[in-house]
């Protein structure tokens, strides 16, 4: 009897691992950030830079990191991502200048980073799945909701230990947990394990599983290359939106929460255990977005952006160590809108352009969050030297959410790949 057991869980889980423990290299910035200000002097503009290279790189190396595991496999590409990522992050503890952290935390670990991220994540997760894609993106990602829950134990390990130790131990352990993971149980496709996308076989329907009826639009039928895509202008609205959401919102929120309520008077241990509730939300948000596999991506996708526009507005009312709750609640809802609207936004960009080239499309479509995540952080650090506020760059979150869901709205999936509609074909009915 043939088990029922699909093996593209098992990439989910491993791509979950991943990120939670890869993006804690990312996502811990903003602990780091303060510790760094204080110990060398330095602006938060000149500082917060060392993010934005991080972002910019990332970015600019996504395309190739995509096209890599296309065409050398994942258990090639992200070992070596691996102990790329983990030696610049390791390598920071001996860092002494802003240009040794612009190298290793900016470049080094950078592209070790894209090589093992996002990017190539989704690409390999839409290998293995059609009709549960976004139930399988929005499961994975929760890793990097998990990476944001790390805040409060690395703020932990700095008061303890030292950042410079703080940094070895995270790229240290890193390697050790990712690494054989990968080498052992990753695999490219269903087809090495003998199936189709989401459990199929060959010449047999999954039980549970649902006839599809739905129209086939002219969209649907052109197989997607590069250069077919980069020609739409549906790409582009998506490229700007990526790099308003993902880019400015998102970027912005993840490298300077922390300080923005230790400038309110929070502790720095109060101001990461508030930032932690950023994490729990994002993760939450994440799974909401099984529900426009379902109910179509924009239904999903702009409630988000909304949500996390109102809750970020939100920051402007914490005025003291006394709002502790808002502040949690802020970031709490903040996270569950962006958690809904990063999964569904990759799950869109799958359906729009799915083919032999995804990786690259995805890739470059990367692009658009590497520009606004490399500026907006440095341009928020530097309002606040200039203001002494950051009332400017919370404004800037909020437009840019707000934004980016008239670009999705202005493409329309749902008018493009139309949400299947599913009849359940019962046990009885195979027997």
């Amino acid at each position: 009897m043939r088990s029922r057991f699909f093996y593209g869980w098992v990439i989910v889980a491993i791509a979950f691992v991943m990120m939670a423990v890869g993006y804690t290299q990312r996502s811990t910035f903003a602990v780091f950030y303060p510790v760094l200000v204080e110990e060398f002097g330095w602006h938060r503009g000149n500082t917060a830079l060392i993010f934005s290279f991080s972002i910019i790189v990332y970015g600019l190396a996504a395309p190739f990191a995509g096209r890599l595991v296309d065409r050398l496999g994942p258990r090639v590409v992200f070992p070596f991502g691996v102990c790329l990522m983990s030696s610049g992050i390791a390598l920071c503890s001996i860092a002494t200048q802003q240009w040794h952290f612009y190298l290793l935390y900016g470049v080094v670990a950078a592209v070790g980073l894209s090589m093992v991220g996002s990017t190539p994540l989704n690409a390999l997760i839409a290998n293995w799945f059609v009709r549960k894609r976004a139930l399988a993106f929005g499961l994975y990602s929760t890793g990097f909701g998990f990476s944001l829950l790390g805040s409060p134990l690395v703020q932990s390990l700095i008061t303890n230990v030292g950042w410079q130790r703080a940094y070895l131990m995270m790229g240290l352990f890193t390697t050790a947990i990712v690494v054989p993971l990968v080498v052992i149980f990753m695999r490219r496709s269903p087809a090495e394990k003998g199936m189709l996308p989401d459990g199929s076989v060959p010449g047999a329907m999954p039980y549970g599983a649902a006839a599809p009826r739905t129209v086939e639009t002219l969209w649907m039928r052109t197989e997607w290359t590069v250069r077919r895509a980069v020609r739409t202008r549906q790409f582009w609205l998506m490229f700007l939106a990526d790099l308003c959401l993902m880019g400015i919102a998102q970027q912005t929120v993840l490298a300077h929460s922390v300080y923005l309520l230790r400038d309110s008077g929070f502790g720095a241990q109060a101001a990461a255990n508030s930032f932690s509730f950023y994490g729990v939300g994002i993760t939450l948000g994440y799974l909401c977005a099984y529900w426009s596999d379902r109910i179509g991506r924009e239904r999903v996708l702009i409630p988000g952006c909304l949500l996390a526009a109102a809750a970020t507005a939100l920051l402007f009312l914490i005025d003291g160590p006394s709002r502790f709750w808002l502040a949690c609640s802020s970031m709490f809802f903040c996270g569950l809108g962006m958690g809904a609207m990063v999964t569904t936004f990759f799950a869109t960009i799958a359906d729009l352009f799915q083919g032999r080239d995804y990786g690259a499309i995805l890739g470059l479509m990367t692009l658009g969050f590497s520009i606004g995540g490399a500026f907006s952080p440095w341009f928020a650090g530097f309002l606040h030297d200039v203001t002494g506020s950051y009332v400017i760059a919370i404004a800037l979150v909020v437009s840019a959410l707000l934004t980016g869901a008239g670009l999705v709205a202005a493409v329309g999936p749902h008018r493009l790949r139309p949400v299947r509609v599913h009849s359940i074909v019962s046990r009885e009915s195979r027997a």
